[in-house]
């Protein structure tokens, strides 16, 4: 493992599965997705049978609450031990990778993943550091993460950190230099379930282009307590393998901690500006109240007429739409107003309740005379990062990186014991 403090990462030992490992089979999508979709996943099971699969190490969310989660867990271990000693891994040593995923919606969306130092993550929005959550954190998620992560000796990256790059020098840059260097291509294959294919390029941290990509990282970020990661997808996931981290190191010297595997978490990195990367805003549906009643409401908590004001809402009956405007926003974003008014809406009657809903066709069928939809504006890739900076974190339930099959899939695995 080579360590780069300027860019707050590690080019790490990168286990793939060996050239034989049907990667059809091997590679299945991120544990948080699908999680009220059972029979996805069992699909996922019969689909893999006895094959080699990260399909048997990991815990999907969708059987957390399952009696035989023990079990889970002691098969988990026993794979991963049979994985790490018949040959299913083979090891690229002080690597990074690049990876060109595409989905049903998307040609493209590059990555590159690599260690992130969870020394340089916090998930607390008072203190400044060079990686950040972009969504509270829920403190009570993590204990059962921090049990699943602990429970194995490797690690399967479905963590997504973006980048503020808008000219792409880093990921971008780096597969024309990978191109012209003729780095391997380690695997390249299609996706289980019609979710696209991938291909992944191997990048040793001392070839040019793994010079390349650190320098340019580096150049990203404007001092120790400057942004250069947002975490994207899977920031309970990495706050889990932060506070493993945390408890590990409480025994650990000085000197041990510096090079210890689990001080860094395995990632893929995506330039926000990726044009393969779509933002989608979560919009609301609000269970008992008219779309009318809301609106008044609405003038009632923020003191206007809704009618002036350049961060707005819409509010919808499934027919007609009322555009709300607020001129003093007591949150720079609509997404957080409106989570201020909401609260304050249900605190004040709890017969009314709220649903996050994808997509305006789906807000404007459920909206009715009984139920309000509440359709919010994107998020501008441009004006993201400046936002965590001003705001801490985004309000909850303020975006989505594309669909569940355009998530994550689990190819690469790490060691994270000694």
């Amino acid at each position: 493992m080579k360590i780069f403090d300027n860019a707050a990462c590690a080019a790490c030992d990168i286990l793939i599965p060996a050239q034989d490992v049907d990667l059809t089979k091997w590679a299945v999508v991120a544990c948080d997705q699908f999680t009220s979709d059972r029979e996805y996943w069992d699909d996922v099971y019969n689909i893999v049978g006895d094959c080699p699969s990260t399909a048997k190490l990991i815990l999907p969310e969708a059987y957390l609450e399952d009696d035989n989660k023990e079990e889970r867990l002691a098969s988990i271990r026993q794979n991963a031990a049979k994985y790490l000693s018949d040959g299913t891994f083979r090891t690229l040593s002080d690597s990074f990778i690049l990876v060109d995923r595409s989905t049903p919606v998307t040609p493209s969306r590059k990555g590159l993943v690599l260690g992130v130092d969870l020394e340089e993550y916090n998930f607390d929005p008072n203190i400044k550091s060079r990686c950040k959550a972009t969504e509270g954190t829920v403190l009570s998620r993590i204990p059962p993460r921090i049990k699943i992560r602990s429970n194995c000796p490797i690690e399967l990256p479905h963590v997504m950190l973006l980048i503020d790059d808008p000219e792409d020098k880093v990921i971008g840059g780096a597969f024309a230099k990978a191109s012209e260097e003729g780095l391997e291509v380690i695997y390249d294959t299609p996706l289980m379930k019609d979710s696209g294919a991938i291909r992944g390029i191997a990048v040793p941290a001392d070839s040019k282009t793994g010079r390349s990509v650190i320098e340019g990282l580096a150049s990203l970020c404007e001092g120790p307590e400057d942004i250069l990661y947002l975490v994207g997808d899977g920031n309970h996931s990495l706050a889990s393998a932060k506070a493993h981290w945390d408890n590990i190191k409480a025994d650990l010297s000085e000197e041990e901690r510096k090079t210890h595997p689990a001080r860094f978490a395995l990632t893929e990195v995506v330039n926000i500006h990726d044009k393969g990367l779509a933002f989608e805003p979560i919009h609301r549906i609000v269970f008992g109240i008219s779309a009318d009643d809301l609106v008044s409401q609405a003038k009632d908590f923020f003191g206007c007429d809704g009618n002036e004001g350049e961060v707005s809402f819409t509010v919808t009956d499934g027919t007609n739409d009322t555009e709300f405007k607020i001129p003093e926003p007591p949150h720079m974003l609509a997404v957080g107003c409106l989570g201020l008014f909401l609260d304050k809406l249900c605190e004040e009657d709890p017969a009314i309740k709220v649903d996050y809903i994808h997509g305006d066709d789906e807000v404007r069928d459920l909206a009715s005379a009984t139920s309000a939809g509440v359709l919010l504006p994107g998020i501008s890739k441009d004006t993201f990062f400046d936002t965590v900076r001003c705001e801490g974190v985004f309000p909850r339930k303020t975006f989505s990186m594309g669909h569940a099959f355009e998530k994550r899939f689990y190819m690469e695995a790490r060691k994270i014991v000694l």
